[in-house]
């Protein structure tokens, strides 16, 4: 009999080990046993690992303080707690802290094998509808017929076929994760790992050992050994997101990783081979940062193997029809409500605004509009100065105008009479127009609206 699935069982008590064991693995479970803390955390580095099944009392650690810690690190694998000596307010403190159940001694085995079971579901279930979200998000974002898009599609397809390294440059919000993610799904390596590092989330001091692992006791707070993300997608894909802001360190241990084929953790001197497909992405201007020093140039020609560019969507505003209707649609079915339309006038008006966030921006207004727009939703639901409304311009001004001229001109005069109003307060002006105060920032810049300075 075969189960997928590993389970890690830590206990201290050899004999609980030695039968849990038997009991798991005559279920035709993978099954691994710690006896301390120390040595669970070294086995979690060393292997993936599906469910957990951890005592409350260990020799080295509080088991309520180590689940409290692998719920940190490990967020999405099941814990279930066992104990022969707990309370019923150790019990309640367990599911509190993220426990999926508590479990006494002497353990009944067809209980113990029910839970492990719905603990399998679970994160079967999870990885499921995951999939789900991010195969519909990639199918909506990757609609359209324009040129622009046709292209990225064949782009895509091209690139898949191999396992060179990829650079996908873009503005932010243009999709340019979704794109690695369908290289990656479309790819040979679909079946392996897909693992995503946002290099400008991750604190400057950290990112070495997020990348490539640390031994125990490397730094203050390594009480263990741990895998790098590098470690973590051997074998298949890595998405290194927004690599431009990348500290020129870690870009050198990249790039000696790419060059042998290597890594070693931080704090450590034995080298691990990995094999792993690169996909990198930046809505920076590397060849820029290079002159500025800031990027390594000879690292910079080993990801730009194959190049794919995610266009703004102001290029490609043709698609908006479709990507609208296909959130709309979406937005709909995840909040259990009856599929709105969206008129033309409101369809018009989408296609005229300049979209700094992309599709992104998009996709964020729609689910807003699903939520609290009208049926269908219309110029009225829009935010201004998105939605134009003949009570905030006078329409004469604009009579045989282009519609797209009509309503930047518009948009420039609804902006500068708002910050007129609040004295030039960028901040107040933002907030009244429902704006980010960056993304108003923006706009005064396009339009060149300075505060000018009284004669003297």
């Amino acid at each position: 009999m075969t189960s997928d699935g590993t389970v890690l069982v830590i206990d201290d008590e050899k004999n609980i080990r030695r039968s849990l064991k038997l009991i798991l693995e005559g279920q035709g479970y993978s099954t691994r046993t710690a006896a301390t803390a120390g040595e669970a955390l070294n086995i979690l580095n060393e292997d993936t690992i599906d469910v957990i099944v951890l005592d409350i009392k260990l020799p080295d650690k509080d088991g309520l303080e180590l689940l409290e810690h692998l719920r940190r690190d490990l967020p999405k694998v099941p814990i279930l707690i066992i104990s022969g000596h707990g309370s019923i307010a150790d019990a309640i403190k367990a599911i509190k802290l993220g426990a999926y159940n508590y479990i006494e001694k002497p353990i009944d085995r067809d209980t113990f094998l029910a839970h492990v079971r719905n603990c399998l579901e679970k994160i079967t279930l999870e990885r499921e509808i995951e999939l789900l979200k991010t195969d519909v998000n990639r199918s909506i974002v990757l609609v359209g017929d324009s040129e622009p898009i046709v292209k990225l599609r064949l782009d895509i397809e091209r690139v898949a076929r191999s396992k060179a390294k990829v650079l996908i440059t873009g503005e932010s919000g243009t999709g340019k994760e979704l794109v690695a993610r369908e290289i990656h799904h479309r790819s040979s390596l679909s079946h392996q790992p897909f693992v995503k590092v946002n290099c400008a989330a991750i604190p400057l001091e950290l990112i070495e050992s997020e990348l490539f692992g640390h031994a125990r006791g490397a730094f203050t707070g390594a009480a263990a050994a741990r895998r790098g993300k590098f470690e973590l997608a051997d074998k298949g894909t890595i998405f290194l997101d927004e690599i431009g802001d990348m500290s020129l360190p870690a870009q050198a241990k990249v790039l000696r990783l790419l060059q042998t084929g290597e890594l070693t953790r931080v704090g450590d001197e034995q080298p691990r081979a990995v094999d792993v497909r690169i996909i990198a992405a930046t809505n920076k201007d590397l060849p820029k940062l290079i002159g500025e020093k800031k990027f390594r140039e000879d690292l910079y020609f080993r990801i730009n193997v194959l190049a794919i560019h995610t266009p703004p969507l102001r290029e490609h505003v043709e698609d908006i029809p479709q990507l609208a209707r296909g959130f709309i649609a979406h937005y709909c079915a995840e909040n259990g409500l009856r599929v709105r339309g969206i008129t033309p006038a409101a369809i018009k008006l989408l296609q005229a605004y300049s979209w700094p966030g992309n599709v992104r921006e998009l996709r964020n207004l729609i689910e807003r509009l699903v939520i609290l727009g009208g049926e269908p939703i219309d110029v009225g639901d829009l935010p201004v100065p998105m939605g134009l409304t003949t009570e905030q311009i006078d329409v004469a001004t604009y009579a045989g105008v282009p519609l797209k001229d009509a309503v930047r001109k518009a948009e420039k005069d609804i902006i500068l009479s708002n910050l007129e109003s609040t004295g030039w307060n960028v901040s107040q002006t933002a907030e009244v127009l429902g704006l980010e105060r960056s993304h108003l920032h923006r706009k005064m810049k396009q339009y060149d609206l300075q505060r000018r300075r009284k004669n003297k």
